[in-house]
C-alpha cells in the first residue's frame, strides 16, 4: 500500500497497563496490545478479528488516543498522533469517530434523538444553529431512519434504530475514519444485515474508511476488504478477506476458521487452555505444530503474497 493509499497506519504499537501482583505492593505490565503494525487505506473497511482479550478494542482506543500508547507511532494523515498533547489532537478527534457495542448505553437517556445528534453539531461549531434542525433531519435520512423520530428517547427505539442514530451521530462530524466496536453482536441477524449493508452504502458514498472490529467471521467476511487476525496482543496474520479465509496461514486462523488439519481433542485440556507464552510465540501453548523455536521469541510477521502476512515460523510446512 503506497503512502498516498493511506490513512491510518500504525508502527509497532504497544499498550500495557499495570497489574497488581500476589504480593503487597508489587506490579506487573501486561501487554494488551503488542508490537503491532498494520494499515487502513482510504475508502476501504479493516475488519479485526480474534476472541475476547486479543486486544482488538484496545488498539482501537488507543489509535483513537482513548489510551496513552507505551510505544509505537499512530500515524494519521502522516501525522504521529501518538506524540500530540490533548490541545494538539483536538482537531483530528473530530475526523476519528467511534460506533460502540451497546448502542443504548451509548446515550443519555434524557436526551432526545435530536439533542444527541445536535450537540456534536453545536460543540464543534459544524453550521449556525438556525441550519442544526435541517442537518439533523439529513442525517436521519442518510442512515436509514424517519425524520419523525427526532423527539424519541433511547428507550423509545429498537436497537437497530438506535444503532443507526449512534452512525448518524458519528456522521455529523463528516469523519473521514469510523471505528465500529462489535457494532452488529447484540442486534437481531435480520437487523444486523440491515446495519451491515448501510455501513457498505456509507462507505461508498462518503467515502468512509471504516475499522470494523467483531468475533464474527461471517460478518467480517461479507463487510471487510481486507482482515487482521489477533490473537493476544499480536496480530498474527492479516491480508485480503477472500485470501485470508481461503488459503489462511497461521494454525490460529485456520483454527477461527474451523480449517486445521489435527483436532485440539486428542491434546491435553491444560495444553488446549494453557496460556500465552510471555516470551515464545503467542499461540505456542495451543498450537499442535509448534516445535522448540517457538518458546523461545515471538515469530516476526513474514509476506507470504501480495499484502498478505502472516507471523509464524512454520507457515511453509503447514498441511492443506
Amino acid at each position: 500500500m503506497t503512502a498516498e493509499q493511506t490513512l491510518l497506519k500504525l508502527e509497532n504499537l504497544s499498550v500495557a497497563f499495570a497489574v497488581s501482583g500476589t504480593e503487597i505492593g508489587s506490579h506487573r505490565r501486561f501487554r494488551a496490545v503488542d508490537d503491532v503494525t498494520i494499515d487502513v487505506a482510504h475508502s476501504e473497511v479493516l475488519g479485526l478479528v480474534g476472541e475476547s482479550g486479543s486486544g482488538k478494542t484496545t488498539l482501537a482506543k488507543a489509535l483513537l488516543r482513548l489510551y496513552r500508547p507505551n510505544a509505537g507511532r499512530i500515524l494519521y494523515r502522516g501525522v504521529d498522533l501518538a506524540s500530540l498533547g490533548e490541545r494538539a489532537l483536538k482537531p483530528y478527534r473530530r475526523d476519528m469517530q467511534m460506533v460502540f457495542q451497546d448502542p443504548l448505553s451509548s446515550f443519555n437517556p434524557r436526551h432526545t434523538v435530536f439533542e444527541a445528534l445536535a450537540i456534536p453539531l453545536r460543540l464543534h461549531r459544524i453550521c449556525p444553529r438556525s441550519e442544526i434542525p435541517e442537518r439533523v433531519a439529513e442525517t436521519l435520512k442518510r442512515v436509514g431512519l424517519s425524520p419523525s423520530l427526532k423527539d424519541r428517547y433511547p428507550h423509545e427505539l429498537s436497537g437497530g434504530q438506535l444503532q443507526r442514530v449512534a452512525i448518524g451521530r458519528a456522521l455529523t462530524l463528516s469523519p473521514s475514519l469510523l471505528v465500529a466496536d462489535e457494532a452488529v453482536s447484540k442486534l437481531d441477524v435480520s437487523v444486523r444485515a440491515q446495519i451491515l449493508n448501510l455501513l457498505k452504502d456509507l462507505r461508498e458514498s462518503l467515502g468512509l474508511s471504516i475499522l470494523f472490529i467483531t468475533h464474527d467471521l461471517h460478518v467480517a467476511r461479507y463487510l471487510c476488504d481486507r482482515v487482521g487476525v489477533m490473537y493476544f496482543g499480536k496480530l498474527v496474520e492479516v491480508g485480503e478477506t477472500d485470501q485470508v479465509f481461503a488459503a489462511s496461514r497461521h494454525p490460529y486462523t485456520r483454527a477461527l476458521l474451523g480449517t486445521l488439519e489435527e483436532e485440539l481433542s486428542g491434546q491435553r485440556l491444560e495444553e488446549t487452555i494453557a496460556p500465552p507464552s510471555a516470551t515464545g510465540c503467542r499461540y505456542a501453548s495451543r498450537c499442535p505444530y509448534r516445535v522448540e523455536r517457538c518458546a523461545t521469541a515471538h515469530p516476526p510477521m513474514e509476506v507470504v503474497e501480495n499484502g498478505h502476512a502472516v507471523a509464524c515460523y512454520r507457515w511453509r510446512e503447514l498441511p492443506w
